[in-house]
């Protein structure tokens, strides 16, 4: 008795199959490099206007393979043609208005090729991929979905997620029906109905006819895995920015309340000995508060900055007199550059503090900024006693609010791009020098376009 028959899958076929799923993919990875596309996407609600603007784009590139397989000669090119995937797609994804209008645009060209019905099965497709948008129980779920049966049917046995695993398998079955949809269609009219892979082959055998269902199947699930794979991309970007932002304003928070409780201490110790003074002092810091209550970027321009040093020295002043002196040596050409937010108030604060108080005739500190090559330099020198060598190897990790919270401020905005340093000698001196790259006021603003990778 001879063995029964093994079945029959003609290589020819299985590469157009495969052919099919190749274009899936790239047309997917076409449309990811579209940051408006990127946009439309990220969008869970959308007006009427984006809806059709989000149809129409898809429109253009899955029509356009619609296009090539009609213009083509008989045979040639059918596996470029994924009109029908495409409407589910942009059902899934942007709700019934989007599938819908995404397959009838697609649909156009077939028109051309007298199949009328054409459209009717693409917008037919785009609707059913809409019923599944309403039928996910959240919408992360269809980015989520498996095109694998036995995977969701795991997922259920072993985390019990009844409600993601039933939104999989109903998203198979309508795919499943879509693609049966399309073969009644051809066949019933196969002169002036729709176009079908499988129309023309008479050697299809059981196997092949369920090498179309997956590949069916896989056409719609491709592009939203690769999208979806972006789309975590952006978000994690987005988050990392957000996280940088919140973290670039609690450092700024650090710094007001330092500085305010360091000044009124100062207030508090003249209010006894000299009330005149003391009034000076308040209406320094009442002019200082107002420029900080009206500080809302994360950058200003060095002259600005400077000019806030001046107001702040001016209070210091007042409980130092002649024994604090102040030097600018400024290029004028910097002056207009931007630098981050209370960047120098930390530093001279520390240079007072630290380098001058303890000496008995006081001190100089010394603002220089100069320009090297795309770089903005500014360094902040004192004349006090110095730092120890064995302290001045731990600055970055112990080296108080001033110099700790200036660097880790620089390091959100500028990422690797900056460069910070503490140069001292014991009863000499310390010099603070920062490099940041060269930007100019009025032309990038804002921590989006400075944050970095880290």
């Amino acid at each position: 008795m001879s063995a029964p028959p093994r079945p029959y899958m003609p290589a020819q076929h299985l590469l157009i199959l495969l052919v099919k799923l190749a274009v899936a993919a790239s047309l997917a990875s076409i449309l990811t490099r579209s940051s408006g596309f990127q946009r439309m996407l990220m969008r869970e609600e959308r007006t009427l206007t984006q809806r059709v603007k989000m149809a129409l784009v898809c429109a253009v590139i899955y029509g356009a393979g619609v296009a090539v397989r009609v213009g083509a000669p008989p045979g040639a090119y059918q596996a470029v043609d994924l009109g029908m995937e495409g409407s589910l797609v942009m059902g899934m994804l942007g709700g019934y208005v989007t599938g819908l209008l995404a397959g009838v645009f697609i649909a156009i060209p077939a028109l051309f090729e007298s199949r009328p019905l054409t459209m009717l099965l693409f917008a037919a497709a785009g609707v059913m991929g809409g019923l599944l948008r309403d039928l996910a129980p959240d919408k992360e779920y269809i980015w989520k979905f498996t095109p694998f049966p036995d995977l969701a049917i795991v997922r259920l046995l072993r985390r019990g997620d009844l409600r993601l695993a039933g939104f999989s398998i109903a998203c198979v079955g309508v795919i499943v029906l879509a693609e049966v949809l399309r073969q009644t269609l051809a066949s019933v009219f196969p002169n002036h109905g729709v176009f079908a892979l499988e129309q023309s082959w008479t050697d299809a055998g059981p196997w092949l006819l369920v090498a179309v269902y997956a590949t069916t199947l896989f056409a719609v699930a491709l592009p939203i895995k690769i999208w979806n794979s972006n789309l975590n991309e952006k978000r994690l970007e987005q988050q990392q920015l957000r996280l940088n932002e919140a973290r670039l304003a609690a450092l700024s928070s650090q710094i007001n309340p330092h500085f305010l409780f360091n000044t009124l201490n100062s207030v508090a110790s003249l209010i006894r000995l000299d009330p005149d003074q003391a009034r000076q002092v308040v209406y320094k810091l009442s002019k200082i508060l107002r420029r900080l209550l009206r500080q809302q970027d994360n950058l200003t321009t060095l002259g600005e900055e400077l000019s806030f040093i001046d107001d702040y020295l001016a209070i210091e002043m007042v409980r130092f007199g002649d024994k604090l002196r102040f030097v600018k040596e400024v290029d004028p050409d910097t002056l207009d550059l931007l630098v981050p937010s209370m960047l120098l108030q930390p530093l001279v604060e520390n240079s007072i503090r630290h380098g001058l108080a303890s000496k008995v005739d006081g001190g100089t500190i010394r603002v220089r900024s100069v320009r090297i090559g795309n770089q903005l330099q500014i360094v902040v020198e004192d004349d006090g006693v110095g730092i120890p060598e064995a302290r001045l190897a731990r600055m970055f990790e112990q080296g108080g609010i001033g110099v700790n919270n200036v660097n880790e401020r620089l390091k959100v905005l500028y990422g690797d791009s900056y460069r910070m340093w503490i140069d001292s000698r014991p009863g000499e001196g310390t010099s603070t020098g920062i490099e940041i790259p060269e930007q100019v006021s009025g032309t990038v603003v804002g921590v989006e376009s400075l944050v970095g990778s880290g």
